[in-house]
């Protein structure tokens, strides 16, 4: 009986412990956020509330950079990611940016601007 419990016990154990490699559900582009262009960044709308909707697309896969810079061209938010090549939904909160205007670029780990596009944060 010891034995059978034994066989049980490390048959579950063996069981819960194996890796299952779980695929990554393909991102669904919808119509305004598509790009035909290989590289390159595109807000769902210029209009914003309290988030930045987009599709930055690489043809690599690494760390890309996100900055937002104001009307006078300083850097007032910053922020990097890790992206696959080809498309990538992402999403950049606005909430604590006073209503302007702005420009956010898309920028690959050594610096290069990849993209670039205006939007406007109103209340």
């Amino acid at each position: 009986m010891k034995k059978l419990v034994s066989v049980v016990f490390i048959s579950a154990f063996l069981t819960g412990c194996s890796k299952e490699d779980i695929l990554p559900a393909p991102q669904s582009i919808s119509e305004e956020l598509k790009m035909t262009s290989s590289v390159g960044i595109k807000l769902q709308t210029a209009f914003v509330t309290t988030e930045v909707a987009m599709n930055v697309k690489t043809e690599t896969s690494g760390s890309v950079t996100i900055k937002i810079f104001d009307i006078g061209n300083r850097v007032v938010s910053k922020e990097t990611m890790n992206v696959v090549a080809g498309d990538n939904l992402l999403k950049v909160y606005t909430s604590a940016l006073p209503s302007s205007a702005y420009r956010i670029g898309l920028f690959d780990a050594s610096g290069k601007q990849l993209g670039i596009t205006d939007f406007n944060k109103i209340q």
